[in-house]
């Protein structure tokens, strides 16, 4: 839990301004994450995002709002799930695993577009610390959602990219106790398993991307 958490310490909740600005954080990656899920899905053919419109930029398409609350203000939350079927997948496992993978990708794409744009500001001079500080907030904000939905626990994506490198027989089994994979990730969570871990990883993928926008 601390680990996320960390993500959120930078952003002061002292004002309804500082609010609005980490919940628009927070729908940006969100919207982005979720919105490139089923993007991934429709480039492969299953037409299901997009007959439920999550092939948008609107938030309120993407939005839990409980999970958005627990997000904004614990540090742990989700948005609503992007439904895909496998069926129209020519080969179901890859498919699943490409469409997982493009919400953690997505994460880091913005976190550079951003960053570059933080860059950009700077060497112009048209910048308020205020921009800035929203700006590289919410890039740090992407990465850790990315990271953090790489961990190979269902329901996170990374489990659907692991799941699609095994084998058929022990595939079926995971699939068939995934719905537990949850009560897993919210004891590590509580327990503030990998915290370390995820904090450096964040951390080095952070510095990574400031290199190379030249930051």
């Amino acid at each position: 839990m601390q680990y996320l958490k960390n993500l959120f310490e930078a952003l002061d909740l002292s004002s309804v301004q500082d609010l609005a600005l980490r919940l628009l954080s927070v729908l940006l990656c969100l919207t982005i994450h979720e919105m490139s899920h089923g993007f991934a899905a429709y480039a492969l053919g299953d037409p299901t995002a997009k007959s439920q419109h999550r092939l948008s930029l609107n938030p309120l398409r993407h939005i839990d709002w409980f999970g958005l609350a627990m997000l904004a203000f614990a540090g742990f939350g989700w948005a609503k799930p992007v439904q895909v079927n496998p069926h129209y997948f020519k080969k179901p496992k890859l498919g699943m695993a490409v469409t997982a993978l493009a919400g953690p990708l997505s994460n880091m794409v913005l976190s550079l577009l951003l960053l570059l744009v933080t860059r950009l500001l700077i060497g112009a001079g048209i910048y308020s610390s205020g921009l800035l500080s929203f700006l590289v907030n919410t890039a740090v904000l992407s990465i850790g959602l990315g990271i953090f939905n790489l961990i190979p626990i269902p329901p996170l994506d990374g489990s659907k990219v692991l799941f699609a490198v095994l084998p058929d027989r022990e595939y079926a089994l995971l699939m068939r106790y995934e719905r537990y994979g949850m009560l897993l990730l919210l004891a590590l969570v509580m327990l503030g398993a990998g915290n370390r871990f995820l904090g450096q990883a964040n951390y080095a993928v952070f510095n990574l991307m400031c290199r190379i926008v030249g930051l």
